[in-house]
């Protein structure tokens, strides 16, 4: 249990969290969200006591182990990997470690030895004897293999690393785990067996993350950091996100009858407490999800931005046809003699090799030569391209965001149109008049996507358009191609962007040959794994 008593921290004139009153039990796992700046990994910091609250206090029961994912990859390169799993129950390490440095005395005392039987004992009430076992376990589902145990951690690759420190926050079933984004950098097995690992974990979990997926397949709980405060809500992120616009539709429609809005309110519920996620305690919140009454639910003060992609023209029947693309980088083959048609109403999702994936996107918007074979786009598509790296679009970049945007317009916009536009961007007032170089990363996906829409095409490439956006301009991103009646081909490492959108997939492998399957993403994802290639 961990328990947050008026909690209150203001740096300089800003206030962070103001009377924070909230209380994390055991068996349960709370995701933590809000918006980009609203201070989530700032609340972790408190609740791991990294960063003291300048009101109020953390409450911990008493002898309980708090676990944090950590953010430094460089922190433990001198260790080697199984070392730095075991340090993860830091007194359970020392107590190894000094015993270890006992039993290596040439002059060993009876003092040695009384101190020695001391630590033994308290090492076999830490389960000592099982920790390199229960390690190498953790290591082996994320996916770092025996060999890799006894290397240092500046012999790995940066994902690897990701990895061990996720495994050193797992291990010693800690009473209390707080995660940062504890998806960034895995692989999909890696991401599968996380999620069993949590959705099976018997203690408390707090989670920072923007993969929809992940959240609605842990969480039993929302904690919304929104007006300063934390709000709990029962269920997963889904759940969250459409009661959270139910109830800003019933502010907006306040004329409407109540009982109205409190049917559609229980058919809501009713049909989100079938599906909990957690399978321990889905009876339990089933309970809790149906106590829940109108006035619990408030709108948030969020704001989405607003995606819409309109094709000025529609495609005809013909496309685009590949015929025997081939692509070399550093002698490397990244895809050789790859054959399809796409469709239009085909929304194909790329995935394997992220260079051959960029590649690809690359040669067929014309911005890389292939090193064989041909591709054809139809005389009717228009295309608009989102590329991974854009920053060419904004180096050195004065102008403000009003002449950076009327650049890409077909047409010779008033400043109004542009403002608007923008202003549907989230970028309002003196905003506008912002400089393109200073713009964070999330601010510049913005404004790729904006002129993505004013060209009006109806191809749309994106190639990991999700990457530095916050949760609420992903629901929004991934909202608006869900309506975009054009083709599309994009590339994505969220699960549940790639479900909801993708109606065929396309895989790189590592041979440089393709599968080509007309199917959801989930119905993939359940082929491979019946063809044992998952």
């Amino acid at each position: 249990m961990i328990q947050v008593s008026n909690v209150g921290l203001r740096y300089g004139d800003r206030k962070l969290f103001e009377e924070v009153n909230i209380k994390f039990t055991p068996g349960n796992c709370y995701g933590l969200i809000g918006a980009n700046g609203a201070g989530k990994s700032t609340f972790l910091k408190i609740l791991s006591g990294e960063i003291e609250p300048q009101e109020g206090q953390v409450i911990v029961g008493k002898d309980q182990r708090i676990a944090v994912l950590k953010q430094n990859h460089f922190e433990y390169d001198e260790y080697p990997v199984l070392e730095t799993v075991i340090m993860g129950h830091k007194r359970l390490y020392d107590v190894m470690k000094e015993k270890d440095a006992i039993y290596m005395k040439e002059d060993f005392s009876d003092e040695d030895g009384m101190r020695a039987a001391e630590l033994e004992a308290e090492f076999a009430e830490w389960n000592g004897w099982e920790a390199e076992s229960e390690a190498a376990t953790l290591l082996h589902g994320l996916g770092i293999p025996d060999e890799k145990h006894h290397l240092k951690m500046a012999d790995l690759e940066g994902s690897d690393k990701v990895k061990v420190l996720l495994a050193q926050a797992l291990f010693g079933k800690p009473d209390i785990l707080l995660l940062d984004e504890p998806t960034n950098h895995l692989d999909l097995k890696a991401i599968r067996w996380l999620e069993e690992f949590l959705i099976n974990f018997e203690n408390t979990v707090i989670v920072v993350s923007h993969d929809r997926h992940f959240l609605n397949k842990v969480c039993t709980h929302i904690a919304d950091l929104d007006y300063g405060k934390i709000q709990l809500y029962v269920g997963n992120y889904d759940f969250w996100y459409e009661s959270s616009q139910l109830a800003l539709k019933m502010a907006q429609e306040q004329n409407k009858k109540k009982e109205e809005k409190i049917k559609e309110l229980k058919e809501f519920i009713a049909r989100f407490s079938a599906n909990a996620s957690k399978s321990k305690q889905a009876t339990s919140r089933k309970k809790m999800l149906e106590k829940i009454q109108l006035e619990d639910i408030k709108p948030s003060s969020r704001k989405y931005p607003y995606i819409n992609f309109q094709m000025k023209r529609e495609i005809g029947n013909d496309c685009l046809s590949v015929d025997g693309l081939t692509a070399m980088q550093d002698g490397q083959v990244l895809f050789k003699d790859i054959r399809f048609i796409m469709n239009r109403d085909d929304k194909i999702v790329l995935l394997g090799n992220p260079l051959a994936k960029t590649a690809l996107m690359d040669i067929l918007m014309e911005e890389r030569k292939a090193d064989g074979g041909t591709f054809k786009w139809g005389v009717t598509t228009s295309r608009s391209y989102f590329p991974m790296d854009h920053s060419k679009y904004f180096e050195g970049n004065e102008q403000t965001l009003v002449d950076w945007l009327r650049q890409f317009s077909p047409e010779d916009q008033s400043e109004t149109f542009l403002r608007g536009f923008l202003g549907r961007m989230l970028f309002s007032g003196e905003e506008v008049k912002k400089s393109p170089s200073v713009l964070s990363g999330g601010e510049k996906v913005r404004c790729m996507l904006a002129k993505m829409m004013l060209s009006g095409a109806n191809v749309l490439l994106l190639d990991e358009p999700t990457n530095h956006l916050d949760l609420e301009s992903i629901q929004a991103l991934n909202n608006g191609l869900i309506a975009f009646k054009g083709a599309m081909i994009f590339t994505s490492h969220d699960h549940q962007f790639i479900q909801t959108i993708a109606n065929r997939i396309i895989e790189i492998q590592d041979d440089g040959s393709i599968i080509d399957k007309q199917c959801t993403y989930d119905e993939f994802l359940e082929w491979k794994e019946a063809q044992g290639l998952l």
